[in-house]
């Protein structure tokens, strides 16, 4: 069974920056994204990585603000959060899959994916 495990959440005002982490143990994927969700709110794609072909997608919410990233030699993926807003309040958590996907489709769509970290919380002060 995979293992994510996010990390790097935390506390900052608004026009403020972090970076997220998400180690990801036993497997290699294709398919990884971020995710958040507020309390009471669907979850919401953010970002997404094919990481064999290099592609990316973003929501168009943080386009210009976020990158995604994944490291191969350790496995890990990343988001760097810059220019945080208030309304990036949420709990993030990092995704995964080997299963085929129509990426303009399927890429920000939780149902995609098959395996989910724990969650790392983001607060933005204004």
């Amino acid at each position: 069974q995979a293992r994510l495990v996010e990390s790097g959440g935390g506390s900052v005002n608004t026009g403020g920056s972090l970076s997220l982490s998400c180690k990801i143990s036993r497997y290699a994927f294709y398919y990884l994204a971020w995710f958040r969700q507020e309390p009471g709110k669907e979850r919401e794609g953010v970002a997404a990585i094919h990481t064999a072909r290099g592609y990316t997608r973003y929501a168009d919410s943080v386009k210009g603000r976020f990158t995604i990233s994944h490291d191969k030699a350790i496995n890990t993926l990343y988001l760097q959060m810059n220019n945080l807003k208030p309304e990036d309040t949420a709990m993030y958590y990092c995704a995964a899959t080997n299963t085929y996907t129509d990426w303009e489709v399927g890429a920000l769509r939780d149902a995609t994916y098959d395996y989910w970290g724990q969650g790392t919380q983001v607060t933005v002060s204004s």
